[in-house]
């Protein structure tokens, strides 16, 4: 899908990678979900949801599997078998330890297809069953991501100031910068289109110059992955509206560049 939020899928990464580290020596029934989990962690979802169909057949009941199969799906991308195991978990498990967790999956399901209304229910949803849910910091940047996809700057700004304040240790504050490219107390909120991320300065440069020389307001941006490495984000424009973004993103994709409206 073309619109497809890369912070998203990698905060959704760094949650699976949390809970397995958490996860992986435990008891699991009469199941062994070792080589599940291990799959998993390697990336290779294909295989990992081989083994958890498998298993699923020996054993329908076991919440766990359940869940672990659904993260499988919502990383390959199969966004619709993914919801359908996670609502198992949330009408079939009732007092399963990973229905917030299944919430917040069959969320980002919704998330990930565009469907930013159905999201934002599922999100909020969880807060309301559990005021001190450990997912918060998870859920506020989702629904700040959420506002700021559907135009609605104060609500991404509003959810991007609680998870800031409240939670500033945590991965997702790291990855908010692709949300909104601003400090942590300073709001003045813009969209660009971003056309190219590189590890060499020299290689954003170059292209930042071949862009003001067609006229455009081009700049870099400089961040730092989870991992520590500097990357070098090449942007065009600071506009006030999504639709001025939109238009931008258009024109450049048209001339060829790989392009994504930022945040």
């Amino acid at each position: 899908m073309k619109n497809l939020n890369k912070a998203i899928k990698f905060c959704i990464l760094t949650f699976i990678f949390t809970f397995l580290l958490f996860t992986f020596t435990s008891i699991c029934h009469a199941l062994n979900l070792d080589s599940l989990k291990t799959n998993l962690l390697k990336g290779d979802y294909k295989a990992a949801i081989a083994e958890g169909e498998k298993l699923i057949a020996k054993d329908p009941h076991s919440d766990e599997l359940y869940y672990l199969l659904g993260l499988c799906y919502l990383k390959d991308g199969n966004y619709l078998r993914a919801s359908d195991i996670f609502e198992v978990i949330i009408k079939e498990f009732n007092r399963s330890r990973f229905k917030e967790e299944a919430l917040l999956g069959l969320g980002d399901t919704y998330l990930l297809r565009e469907d930013f209304e159905k999201a934002r229910q599922t999100y909020q949803g969880i807060i309301k069953r559990n005021s001190d849910t450990k997912l918060k910091a998870q859920i506020y940047y989702r629904l700040s991501e959420i506002g700021f996809k559907k135009g609605d700057a104060a609500q991404g700004q509003d959810y991007l100031a609680k998870l800031r304040g409240n939670y500033p240790q945590t991965p997702e504050v790291k990855q908010s910068q692709d949300i909104c490219p601003v400090g942590k107390n300073n709001f003045n909120f813009y969209y660009s289109v971003q056309i190219g991320s590189f590890s060499n300065p020299v290689n954003a440069n170059n292209l930042v110059q071949k862009l003001l020389a067609s006229g455009y307001p081009a700049y870099t941006e400089d961040s730092s992955t989870m991992a520590g490495v500097k990357a070098y984000r090449v942007r065009v424009g600071k506009l006030k509206f999504r639709q001025e973004a939109e238009d931008l993103n258009k024109k450049l994709a048209q001339e060829g560049y790989p392009t994504r409206i930022c945040p």
